[in-house]
């Protein structure tokens, strides 16, 4: 390493430094030391200090204190060492700054494209696409490059491979001029200009300690986790200052490879700091040096497909065409066939394409896939067909929502512009069925009918017949039916310490992995992340624990764990990793549980927010009285069974209550619990315990006869 880099790096904190003083100085004298001074929407309030440092930050005038004892560890000793702490302490200077910036503004930005801060919301979202896969891997964009089509085509080459992008500085411009869509629906997320770049730092800081289960303070566990679980790398544009050069070697010393192409660098750091003038080659790069593997699937379609786009809104007047959506008749449906029904490889379109219909039509859509793999069983036909939905959406310009038959599609403007067909929807699904299930699709074709008659109307009874009858087989599913569960080891990568344990009658903490997805999953990879658990050795039916259970769960947390009760929330519960759809959580006041899921951003009555909440519950922890868990566990007959199941549950946001409405009154109706939908409070009833009690008092809400809870 050239003494010259490692100079500017440190130079550059001094220069970070001084102006943190200033804005922070300011900001005393302004507004006085006791002003409060946090993030908005997180439970760590700002990260970075909160983790490395181990304080919580509450006042401006703590940080005086902390960037002091940070800048005691800065020397002018020109090594590798010494200027990746450089870069630690400009990290620092960083959160400070724009922390700053939300003192009376819980959106400093919101007139800006800039996200600034990501908040835990989103972490908890993007975390369940990055431990199972569909997101490999982070690339932080900086800088300005040589032009901006260069820019774009990088870009646009990382949405096609999935990668979550993070972009600051004049980059973000550079893809608006390209009409590059960004924002946090395409997975390219403009962070902003300069100090901005501090949150994706704050990100990889919070998931060490949301997922990983790290303390507040423990430097070391956090870096290492950031280090070893974090795949991410950056690329650097255009000739950089002092402070940038300093934010580089901040990279550096969270584990992240800087890939630059700036030629002014005298010396590369082999594996840390390299100089690269091809842009594509910089993606490789930095995908090899983190150990992302992409496969690439060659799809033939004029539009990029990638997770990328799987969130992107097609409004009315964007779109070509649509199908379904109460609007026209349209469904989908996987069936497996014997192998001389199906030609591999076939995509046939019966019925007008989009140069038959004007722009802003409607058309019915049958999507038949046909399936025959010599290791596929019926019982998968429903868990392939959900991936419709998910590999619809990973088209740009192609948008699906629903499923069965009450699924809506819609083709934009654009796509079509760029040639795409109808027939494009069947060419998707191709590429990402066999490229996704080889183990157990040998053989398969797509037909697309777009015409009602006597094709469509026999296909769709045939969707309906076998819709009815994979319903009747779901009833049969229970517990008891089956001899043996699943665990799910996904969330590992994140949460070393997590196990999922997964039974037909309790969803994956995530929402995501039913008992049939993990027995898909197992037959598609034997020795991937869902393995079977024989149910031998029977301790306690009722409470929902088994001695096979038990050494499972032991084994796989490394001893942390040595029991595990599958039915009960006070008694050994699950551990919960941090991309739980929702938290439960005991109020002792009330004798009951509420439950919060994650989109809620309220205070709840127990006086936390759910991502002050989840960053107690999460990171593979057993916590008797909170434990995350996947929203319709919430209907099932086996909920919290131990401690009185649904007839426990006193408060949920309203939203969350609605969205559970018909599984709530079928589970009550059960239960013999009378009118119990309208007994559950919300935050229009309250968030404080006593406002609560005084209307569960009122209702005669079952939780307050039951025996207690503690």
């Amino acid at each position: 390493m050239t003494i010259k880099l490692c100079k500017a790096a440190i130079e550059g904190a001094m220069v970070a430094t001084s102006f943190a003083e200033t804005r922070l100085n300011k900001v005393l004298i302004e507004c006085g030391p006791d002003t409060e001074v946090a993030y908005p929407d997180t439970g760590y309030e700002l990260p970075l200090i909160s983790g490395l440092e181990g304080t919580k930050v509450e006042k401006a005038g703590d940080l005086t204190r902390i960037l002091n004892k940070f800048k005691s560890n800065l020397t002018h000793e020109y090594d590798f060492e010494n200027a990746k702490k450089a870069g630690e302490l400009t990290a620092i200077a960083a959160e400070i700054i724009e922390a700053l910036k939300y003192i009376g503004d819980e959106d400093p930005y919101e007139d800006e494209i800039y996200t600034g801060f990501i908040e835990d919301g989103v972490l908890r979202e993007l975390g369940v696409s990055l431990v199972d896969g569909t997101i490999p891997g982070i690339a932080l964009i900086i800088g300005k490059g040589r032009s901006s089509k260069e820019v774009a085509d990088m870009v646009t080459d990382l949405q096609g491979k999935g990668i979550l992008t993070m972009l600051c500085d004049e980059v973000i411009e550079q893809l608006i001029e390209e009409d590059v869509k960004v924002g946090l629906d395409y997975l390219t997320v403009p962070l902003g200009h300069f100090t901005q770049v501090i949150h994706i730092v704050n990100f990889a800081v919070r998931a060490a300690l949301a997922f990983g289960g790290e303390e507040r303070g423990d430097y070391e566990k956090i870096l290492s986790y950031i280090r070893e679980k974090i795949n991410a790398f950056v690329i650097a544009l255009g000739e950089p200052d002092e402070v940038r050069v300093s934010a580089h070697l901040a990279a550096n010393h969270l584990g992240l490879p800087v890939i630059t192409d700036y030629e002014g660098i005298e010396e590369e750091i082999d594996e840390w700091y390299i100089v690269e003038q091809d842009y594509e080659e910089m993606i490789q790069l930095g995908l090899e040096l983190k150990g992302i593997h992409i496969e690439i699937v060659d799809i033939p379609v004029p539009i990029t497909v990638g997770a990328a786009f799987e969130g992107e809104q097609i409004r009315r007047d964007d779109m070509y065409v649509e199908f379904g959506g109460q609007r026209t008749p349209a469904f989908e449906l996987v069936k497996t066939v014997d192998k001389d029904e199906v030609e591999d490889g076939k995509v046939e379109l019966i019925g007008p394409d989009l140069d038959e219909v004007e722009p802003g039509g409607q058309l019915p859509l049958g999507i038949m896939v046909d399936v025959y793999g010599r290791d596929m069983q019926e019982d998968f036909e429903g868990v392939i067909e959900r991936r419709v939905h998910y590999f619809c959406n990973y088209g740009e310009g192609l948008w699906h929502m629903g499923q069965r038959d009450i699924n809506w599609v819609r083709i934009s403007k654009e796509a079509q512009e760029k040639g795409f067909t109808i027939k494009g929807i069947g060419e998707i699904l191709y590429a990402k069925f066999k490229s996704e299930y080889p183990s157990i699709i040998d053989r398969m074709q797509v037909t697309l009918i777009t015409e009602e008659g006597e094709v469509y109307d026999e296909s769709y009874q045939e969707a309906k017949d076998r819709y009815k009858k994979r319903d009747d087989r779901m009833k049969e599913l229970s517990d008891e039916s089956v001899d043996e569960f699943y665990d799910c080891l996904l969330c590992q990568s994140f949460a070393p310490d997590h196990v999922c344990i997964i039974t037909p009658d309790r969803v994956g903490l995530c929402g995501a992995i039913s008992w049939l997805d993990a027995k898909a999953a197992y037959e598609i990879d034997p020795t991937g992340a869902n393995q079977p658990i024989e149910l031998d050795g029977v301790i306690d039916e009722h409470k929902g624990q088994w001695e096979a259970v038990n050494e499972r769960q032991g084994k796989e947390s490394g001893g942390k764990i040595e029991e595990v009760n599958i039915y009960s929330l006070m008694e050994a519960p699950m551990t919960s990793c941090g991309c739980f759809e929702a938290i439960m959580a005991m109020v002792p006041e009330a004798n009951g549980i509420m439950i919060v899921n994650r989109e809620h951003g309220g205070e709840t009555p127990v006086g936390m927010t759910f991502s002050t909440l989840a960053g107690t519950v999460g990171g593979g922890n057993q916590t008797p009285g909170f434990m995350g868990i996947g929203k319709t566990y919430i209907g099932s007959d086996k909920f919290i069974r131990a401690d009185g199941g649904l007839g426990r549950v006193i408060w949920m946001p309203k939203e969350l209550k609605e969205e559970l409405e018909d599984d709530i009154k079928k589970r009550a109706e059960e239960l013999g619990l009378d009118n119990f939908y309208d007994k559950i409070a919300d935050e229009t009833v309250g968030t404080d315990s006593e406002e609560i009690l005084t209307f569960l008092q009122e209702k005669g809400h079952p939780a307050l006869e039951m025996d207690p809870l503690l």
